[in-house]
C-alpha cells in the first residue's frame, strides 16, 4: 500500500538561470534571475574571493507531479564557482504526471564549476526525469555528482511504484565525452538486474573532468571505501567517473565527498572547503 500524501495534479514551473564572472581575483555572481520557487541565497566566500559558493533553494522543500525545475548556469572564463543544496530534494508521489529537473551547465575557458548537491529522495509512486547537460570549454574543469535515494528507507518504505528517468550528458569542446541514460522502476531489469542496481536502494555517479588523472591520484581515489555500500572509480580519457552502490544516502554523500577531496587539488588548484550548510 502507499504511503499517503498529498496527491498533485497542477505542477509549478521554475527557473533560474546563474552567471558567473571573473573580475581580477574574484569570481562574482554577476547575473541572476529566476521564475517561480527557485532561488540562490547571497553568494559566500568561505575560501576567499577566487571561489563563489553559492546555494540553490526550492522554497516547495518538495517536488510534485507535474512540476518542472530549470537550472541553467554559465561561467564565464576564469571564474571559479560551487553550488550546493541546503538538504536533500524530495520528490512526491504522483497520481500521474511526471516530475522534470533540468540541469544546464555551461563552463568557459579556464573555469572552474562544482556542483555538489544533497541526495535526490523519490518517495514511493514518484514518477521523476532528471536530465543533466554539461558543456566544457577547452581548459574548463567541472566535478558534479547525484545521489539518488529509491523510497524512504529510514520510514520503512519502499519504492513499489513509479519511475525515474535519468539522462546525463557531458561535452568538452563540443565533443560528447560521456552520455548515460536510463529508466529505473521498481520491476524493471535495471532496479532488479546484477548489472544494475540489484535490489539496492540509493546509488550514485560521479564525474570530474577537465584535469589529468595520473596513476598516482588514480590509486589514492581507488584506495577510498564508503562506511557503507559499495564504491569504485574508473578513469577514462577525458574524465574520472565514481560509482556508489548500497542502501544508505549519507553513505554515499560521504564517499563521493572524500572523492572531491581527493581530486580537489588537481581540479580546482585549491584545498577542499566544505560548504558551511553541509555542517548546520
Amino acid at each position: 500500500m502507499l504511503a499517503i500524501e498529498p496527491v498533485h495534479i497542477a505542477g509549478w514551473r521554475a527557473e533560474l538561470a546563474l552567471g558567473f564572472e571573473r573580475r581580477a581575483e574574484r569570481t562574482v555572481l554577476a547575473r541572476r534571475r529566476h521564475d517561480g520557487p527557485l532561488v540562490v541565497q547571497k553568494p559566500l566566500y568561505p575560501e576567499g574571493d577566487a571561489v563563489c559558493h553559492a546555494i540553490v533553494v526550492h522554497p516547495p522543500a518538495g517536488v510534485a507531479g507535474g512540476d518542472v525545475l530549470e537550472c541553467a548556469v554559465q561561467l564565464d572564463a576564469g571564474a571559479q564557482a560551487l553550488l550546493t543544496t541546503p538538504g536533500a530534494g524530495k520528490w512526491y508521489r504522483s497520481a500521474g504526471p511526471r516530475a522534470q529537473q533540468r540541469l544546464a551547465f555551461e563552463v568557459g575557458a579556464g573555469a572552474c564549476l562544482e556542483w555538489l548537491p544533497q541526495e535526490t529522495i523519490l518517495f514511493d509512486g514518484a514518477r521523476a526525469a532528471l536530465d543533466t547537460e554539461v558543456q566544457l570549454a577547452q581548459g574548463a574543469r567541472y566535478l558534479g555528482w547525484e545521489i539518488l535515494c529509491l523510497g524512504r528507507t529510514g520510514s520503512g518504505e519502499r519504492f513499489a511504484h513509479g519511475e525515474c528517468r535519468l539522462h546525463t550528458r557531458l561535452r568538452i569542446d563540443g565533443r560528447s565525452v560521456w552520455l548515460e541514460r536510463g529508466r529505473i522502476a521498481p520491476d524493471g531489469p535495471l532496479m532488479q538486474g546484477q548489472a544494475g542496481l540489484a535490489g539496492h536502494t540509493v546509488s550514485g555517479t560521479l564525474l570530474a573532468a577537465g584535469a589529468p588523472i595520473d596513476d598516482a591520484l588514480l590509486a589514492a581515489c581507488r584506495a577510498l571505501a564508503p562506511a557503507r555500500g559499495r564504491g569504485a572509480v574508473t578513469r577514462l580519457p577525458a574524465l574520472l567517473v565514481g560509482r556508489y552502490l548500497g542502501d544508505s544516502g549519507e553513505a554515499a554523500r560521504g564517499y563521493f565527498a572524500a572523492l572531491w577531496r581527493a581530486l580537489r587539488g588537481p581540479l580546482a588548484g585549491r584545498e577542499a572547503v566544505e560548504p558551511r550548510i553541509w555542517r548546520t
